[in-house]
This record gives C-alpha cells, structure tokens and sequence, in this order.
C-alpha cells in the first residue's frame, strides 16, 4: 500500500473552462489548510494535474473519492456539515483506502462552507440526496461567477434547485454538472478507514447550460478517468440513477434481515424471483425514458458496467458476482439509505415523471406505499427538492428547457 501526502504540496490549477465546484454528497467532514492562491485560465482544453478539489461530505463515497482523486494526482479537501465525519481524521489519523483503490492519504480539512468554496478549485458533494438541499443552501453565498458545480450523484432534479439559487445570487457563468450515479462504491469501516468496493467502468453524465457540456465533461475525466458518457439533459441524467428501483426490492424482499440487523450477502440473496422484480421495475421506468424521448441504460447493462460482469438475467448477474468477490453486505439496520433516502429523493421522482407523460410507475408507486406503511411514515412527502421545485405545475418540456439556462 503506499503512502501519500497531499497536505500543501500541490501547484494551482490551470483549467480551460469555469473553476469546478464538485458536489459530492455523502455523510459530513471538516477541515483545516492555508488558503492557496487563485486559479488561472487558459484556453487549452486540457486540465492540469493538481487540482484541488474540496469535497462536501465524509460518509464512504468521500472517503473513496478522496482516495480516486489523489489517485489521479489531486488535491483533496474534506468538508463535514455536522462536523462529525472528520473528527478522527482532524486529530491526525490518516486516511486508508483498501480494495479497488489502495492508499493512506492525509487530505486536507475544511471547517467551514465558506472556506471550502473558496480555498478549492473543484466542490464535490458527497452526501445522501436528503442533505442536499441543506448543503447547496450553505454553499451557494461562496459560489463565485465562472464556477462549475458537479452533484454527484444527482437526484431530485437537484441541479435546477442549485440553479435557482445561483441565480437569487446574481451569479452568471456557473456550470452545473450532474452524475447519474457515482464514480465508485465503497463501505466507510471507520472514520478513518474506507473499503472501495468498484471503480465504475461507466458513469452518465449531463451539465446545464449545455453550452458548457464539453468542458464539464472533461473536468470529469481529469479528475476520476476516462468513464463518463454524456447524457442529452437532466431527464436522461435522472431516468438513468438505477439505485432506487435496485433498493427498493433488495429492502422490501430483505427487510427482516435489516431489522433483526442480520449479517447477510445482498447479492447471494438476489433470487431469481427478486431478480425478476428488478426487471419489472425496470422496465417501467425504460417505459418512461422511451415516452419523455431519452435513451438510458438498463438494468441489466448497469450491472455489467459497474461490477464488470457479462450480461445476462439479474439474478444470474448477481450470482457471478459473488463467485467473482464483487459482493456486499446488505443492509444492517431497517434505518438505512437504501429506504429513508432513495424511497423520497429517487422513486417520487420516477413516479411523478411518469405521471407527467401518462406511463404511471405502478410498482414504484406500490413500493412507495408499502414502504411507508412498514415505517409509519410518508415518503412521498419528504423529497425537500421536489417540494422546492412543484413539479405539479410544471411540463416535461419545462425540465428540457431549463437545460439550456440550468434554472427551471
């Protein structure tokens, strides 16, 4: 494993497009480092080594992405919103990436939102979608003009909200870029420690306004690789995030196995018939694409490309992944992303887009309903962004036109 440093050692960026704000949502982080001198531009599309980059969240997608980017040579920042994430790592423990990435890093930490906004090149929220709408709050005041703002992964048609803000600010030349998932999974095991499960192969992404698809995409392969694919617009980029239909069935078909917080493989226990489940729920939500006019990737070729096995049914997929070591626990615990999270911020959406062009989303919708019933709570009420957004006044064709000036 090796050892590296990325303390105050890096040089300022040169990039060709907006300085980046990279969203990345996860859990929280804090940090504290000298501020560092202004970006330059340059008109070559070729973007320096050494970007800094300042990551909003500290749950296991911060921590793994961190780890990606010193990977790639770049200069990491980590920003806690409850100040909890960081604690171990503030006190001097470095950070150790194990699995597809194998690393010990010292990345520097942001205390403040302010200080992360201004001291990086590059913003990356890493958080789950119910502290997005908190987070983008807290940032927006720092954003300056030329920025560009990657959400990953986006849900929620969180870019326009992030929009209308940007626009309450008067700020003008802002990029905003959306990733239909993230660019690796992993498992936090400590508050140092981070098990990088997969670095994805494939990642779908879009950025608002479309004349600046070309330099976000490219900022994108700077920083994690040559794996993203653009997406014609915010609907494919939210139509092509399959984790919440994925979830959705692993939960409700498992939910014993959470609640009595039982040890248990999650692709073992992809069954045929609850891979024929998945299947359902994807062909409803392909349904959707098809009639909004949007190519997306299905179940099956998402699994292939993010856990690097041949196509074939759901289940058959799952099961070589096990054989091949992909496999992950499930979830320990009834309160868990994969229902408090993707439930409200990941199947409303699908749900009320098909209802805007007459596909209705019936398994989403049972799903959502039988969810809220174990819970005893409303799920279809808790989506902050939607609620911000009313989409109930809103057209398709008004989403596809807010990619053009990235405000709905």
């Amino acid at each position: 494993m090796r050892r590296i440093s990325s303390r105050g050692h890096l040089p300022g960026l040169l990039v060709t497009a907006p300085l980046a704000l990279i969203l990345l949502l996860d859990k929280s982080c804090g940090f504290t480092s000298t501020p560092t001198a202004p970006f330059e531009r340059t008109t070559s599309h070729l973007f320096a080594t050494g970007i800094r980059v300042g990551i909003a969240g500290a749950g296991a997608v911060a921590f793994g992405s961190a780890a990606r980017l010193v990977e790639n040579s770049h200069d990491p920042m980590l920003w806690s919103p409850s100040g909890a994430g960081t604690k171990e790592l503030m006190s001097g423990s470095p950070l150790t990436a194990t699995g597809a990435i194998q690393a010990t890093l010292q990345p520097r930490i942001a205390t403040t939102p302010k200080q992360l906004v201004e001291e990086n090149d590059v913003i990356f929220l890493a958080l789950p979608a119910n502290g997005h709408i908190s987070v983008m709050n807290a940032l927006a005041p720092y954003i300056r003009s030329g920025q560009t703002v990657i959400i990953s992964s986006h849900s929620s048609l969180g870019a326009l909200y992030l929009g209308r803000l940007l626009a309450e600010h008067n700020l003008e030349e802002v990029s905003i870029v959306a990733w239909g998932t993230t660019a690796i999974t992993a498992r936090r095991s400590s508050g140092c420690e981070v098990q990088v499960c997969t670095v994805r192969t494939q990642v779908d992404t879009c950025t608002v306004p479309v004349s600046a698809s070309e330099d976000g995409i490219e900022l994108c392969k700077s920083l994690f690789g040559d794996v993203f694919r653009q997406r014609d617009g915010l609907l494919a980029i939210s139509l092509s995030n399959l984790n919440a239909q994925n979830h959705l069935a692993i939960a409700l078909c498992n939910m014993s196995r959470m609640e009595r917080g039982e040890t248990w493989s999650q692709g073992l226990n992809i069954t045929p018939n609850i891979g024929r489940f998945m299947e359902a729920l994807d062909d409803e939500r392909l349904a959707i694409a098809e009639a909004v006019g949007v190519s997306v990737r299905t179940v099956r070729e998402h699994f292939s490309l993010s856990f690097h096995v041949p196509i074939a049914s759901v289940y058959e997929m799952n099961q070589e992944m096990v054989k091949l070591g992909n496999d992950v626990n499930g979830p320990a615990s009834a309160d868990n992303r994969y229902v408090t999270e993707d439930v409200p911020y990941g199947l409303t959406l699908i749900v009320e887009l098909g209802r805007m062009v007459d596909r209705p989303a019936i398994l989403h919708e049972a799903g959502i309903r039988i969810l809220s019933a174990l819970y005893g709570r409303e799920f279809d009420k808790e989506n902050e962004l939607l609620q911000a957004l009313d989409l109930s006044s809103r057209s398709i064709q008004d989403i596809v036109d807010a990619d053009e000036s990235g405000v709905l």
